[in-house]
């Protein structure tokens, strides 16, 4: 593409455009689906579309929460939260987690979920979600700009602690069978999401070492 065919803007100066497009163009994202408690032991649970995996020894998650929200509070305040899987038949109750609801009101309650007891966290489960990371928070800070100006933003990342995968998405083979859970991710927009199908998967191995052609 030659360099005046394209749209080109500066975020500071706005898109222009009738949607930011930066939330689709690095997308689809998986879904941070977080429970956590406060201090007093009241739950929460609300969903976050900018939500990734960082590390693989110890595995740590991570998520960002546009504006002080419970979930910040909460796992600030103990230290811990629980990753839930959304997937296609726990979209609309994802959802409803997402709603503008009261200080101390239930998410769980609300979309008619089922908290259940972690193992090593006192943050509660999604019993209806296939897999659940157990997270202990590792760091929970608030972003800047390149100038190091504060932004209304704040990064959280945890360590996996304990892992719960429902056996369904377990293979005879003992690989577990992502497209099985049918999860479900953000794409932007208004209320862009997009499941996955596995006849869209391919597989590409990393080159090695005999895929490098010599040096001239």
């Amino acid at each position: 593409m030659a360099a005046a065919d394209a749209y080109v803007y500066h975020p500071r100066d706005g898109h222009g455009l009738a949607h930011d497009p930066f939330n689709s163009i690095v997308g689809p994202r998986p879904i941070g689906w977080i429970s956590s408690v406060d201090a007093q032991g009241r739950r929460n649970l609300a969903p976050y579309s900018f939500f990734n995996a960082f590390n693989y020894t110890p595995p740590i998650v991570g998520f960002a929460s546009t504006g002080w929200k419970d979930t910040i509070a909460n796992v600030q305040a103990t230290g811990v939260f629980c990753w839930n899987l959304a997937t296609r038949e726990l979209a609309q109750a994802m959802n409803m987690t997402s709603a503008p609801a009261a200080p101390g009101q239930d998410e769980f309650e609300l979309a008619g979920l089922t908290p259940v007891a972690s193992t090593l966290i006192a943050a509660p489960r999604v019993l209806e979600s296939p897999v659940n990371f157990e997270c202990r928070v590792t760091q929970s800070f608030q972003l800047t700009t390149a100038a190091g100006e504060a932004v209304e933003t704040w990064m959280t990342f945890g360590e996996v602690v304990a892992v719960h995968i429902d056996r369904r998405l377990i293979r005879p083979d003992h690989v577990y069978d992502a497209p099985a859970g049918r999860p479900i991710l953000r794409w932007g927009g208004r209320g862009d999401y997009v499941a996955v199908d596995p006849a869209a998967m391919f597989e590409i191995f990393r080159p090695t070492k005999a895929d490098i052609p010599p040096a001239d």
